[in-house]
């Protein structure tokens, strides 16, 4: 599969090319910050297969979390880009949003459900989940 994909000013361009791991929906509240209050929709891409054509991301991690996630986005327009996850750390997750084509995301999963707010729709036809699939 190839995607491509920029931030909302087109500084910062990204293509990728071979098979996503999955596409997820993360009502998580760190994903609600991240995109202002609906569920993230997010593909998790192999880094390998992934390649910033154009500019650099900048990066966010909390220094208050034993392992934090790292959070790539434009530093121009502000634009969230991607999360890298110590859970995934040949991954990128990253952002539908940015996609030129964002038409191409079928969520297969809805996590952290335990977070989700009253007015966030969860398809019934995908695999929920009240944490992270198979977290204990």
């Amino acid at each position: 599969m190839k995607i491509n994909g920029r931030c909302y000013c087109g500084q910062v361009k990204f293509t990728f090319d071979g098979e996503p791991r999955t596409a997820v929906q993360c009502y998580c509240r760190e994903c609600q910050y991240i995109s202002g209050g609906n569920p993230n929709a997010a593909m998790v891409l192999p880094k390998a297969n992934l390649t910033f054509t154009q500019g650099e991301p900048k990066t966010f991690a909390r220094t208050d979390l034993e392992t934090p996630r790292t959070r790539l986005f434009c530093g121009n327009c502000g634009t969230s880009l991607a999360t890298l996850s110590p859970r995934f750390p040949d991954a990128m997750i990253m952002k539908v949003g940015t996609f030129d084509d964002p038409s191409i995301f079928k969520p297969t999963v809805a996590q952290y459900l335990k977070d989700k707010q009253p007015f966030h729709h969860v398809d019934a036809e995908i695999q929920q989940f009240e944490t992270t699939p198979g977290a204990k």
